[in-house]
């Protein structure tokens, strides 16, 4: 059921606007959606109150893709603050809840080709997250993400080979990015859905044990 509630529709402006952002910053002939049943809006009382205290661990690397966890790891950062769901903590020990995760995978299916090559290609990644509660080691939530990019291979100014590559390596490099930062954002939707159904709320916030959070279930964490 949709909430026609205040922070609902400030949560879906916000959501354009980084979308907006990011979207600005591709290179022409670039195409971006999301893939996934994402986050569902609604199922709980918004509530309010101070950013949850976070720590963001690196997110490991499944995938062959050099240094790609330190980039993603950044885009769900910079996520996270423009949420404003979050405090990002950096010592472990200050924070209340940790989030960590993995980028499972990067494939790249072809979308059109000719007798001799492919001429459209599609990034496909795959990113799981899990938020624990420091205390505790409990997961309080987790989801995974899906975002892809697509690309036009095959192109170049001077028909040289080599350059050829070159210059399509560039292309998948950003389609990479750019599918990176829209999982990112599809992440953190989760995260803030997840907030403001009280997900995150303090079970030691009162000394009686019965008040502690009740039916608020959390996926199962995956592998990472």
């Amino acid at each position: 059921m949709w909430r026609q509630g205040g922070h609902s529709r400030r949560l879906l402006i916000w959501r354009g606007l980084v979308l907006a952002l990011m979207l600005s910053v591709g290179g022409c002939g670039y195409q971006f959606t999301v893939e996934g049943s994402g986050p569902v809006i609604g199922g709980g009382r918004v509530t309010t109150g101070p950013p949850v205290r976070l720590a963001l661990h690196t997110l490991k690397n499944n995938t062959f893709e050099p240094a790609l966890e330190f980039k993603y790891t950044g885009y769900l950062r910079r996520a996270l603050k423009s949420g404003g769901g979050a405090e990002i903590i950096e010592d472990d020990h200050s924070a209340d809840y940790i989030m960590d995760g993995a980028i499972l995978s990067v494939s790249l299916p072809s979308l059109a080709f000719s007798q001799t090559q492919t001429q459209e290609s599609r990034v496909r990644v795959k990113v799981s997250v899990r938020v624990k509660d420091r205390k505790t080691g409990k997961v309080r939530w987790s989801q995974t993400g899906t975002g892809t990019a697509e690309f036009y291979v095959g192109a170049t100014s001077t028909g040289d080979a080599e350059t050829g590559l070159q210059f399509n390596r560039v292309l998948q490099d950003r389609a990479i990015e750019q599918a990176g930062l829209l999982v990112a954002v599809n992440l953190v939707d989760g995260f803030l859905i997840a907030r403001d159904n009280g997900t995150f709320r303090n079970e030691d916030s009162t000394s009686d044990p019965s008040n502690s959070l009740k039916g608020v279930e959390s996926k199962p964490s995956e592998s990472l």
